[in-house]
């Protein structure tokens, strides 16, 4: 099997097997269908959910292999209180109850208010969207958002897909982020060995 057959394609081509790829995976178009049907402000399916969907199929893997759960973003900042989130988490766990992987819910409108308690750097200017936190994820290459609009599969990666494609998780150095770049990315390399990990000092080569 050549899981790099992809690798290198016009971003065209990469968008169409991704599409081609997650559709092929029952789990997963049903998230993305309880998803559009749910009717978040802004909701997208991201990280490991979709971009280990698609090095499982490429390597013929399992499905649902090394996923550890499905993530949900939206942006709603019409009410950015705890309680208002909150209250999106629990109706979501009846809206997906029954799907083979826990959901985790989050309103990006939120994120400024509690990141750097939690992880102790700052974060920046407050989002405007849900899939502007993309551009600051640790590693490039999960920078990947997908949802259902009918029958068509909209696509954001604001870094491309080659690095999905190619198996090479690429530092993003717009934050200090390197201890989860890393850590993800030994992470990764323990279910899916094919992967190459790029150290955070390199990723001005990419």
């Amino acid at each position: 099997m050549n899981h790099l057959r992809f690798s290198g394609l016009p971003d065209a081509e990469q968008r169409q097997a991704l599409e081609d790829l997650l559709r092929g995976e029952p789990a997963i178009m049903d998230l993305l269908d309880r998803l559009e049907a749910f009717s978040l402000r802004d909701g997208w399916l991201v990280s490991g959910a979709v971009y280990n969907t698609v090095w499982n199929r490429l390597t013929g893997r399992p499905a649902l292999t090394g996923i550890k759960d499905a993530d949900i973003i939206y942006f709603d900042d019409r009410d950015l209180s705890y309680e208002a989130e909150d209250k999106v988490i629990k109706a979501g766990e009846r809206h997906f109850a029954g799907v083979p992987l826990p959901v985790e819910i989050r309103n990006q409108a939120r994120v400024h208010l509690w990141y750097e308690g939690r992880f102790g750097r700052a974060f920046g200017a407050p989002l405007t969207h849900a899939c502007a936190s993309l551009e600051r994820y640790a590693s490039e290459t999960h920078a990947v958002a997908v949802r259902l609009a009918g029958q068509e599969m909209e696509i954001v990666a604001p870094f491309g897909l080659d690095h999905l494609f190619s198996f090479r998780i690429v530092p993003n150095t717009v934050m200090d982020n390197e201890e989860t770049h890393r850590a993800k990315g030994l992470r990764a390399k323990s279910v899916w060995p094919e992967i190459e990990l790029i150290p955070w000092e390199d990723a001005r080569c990419f």
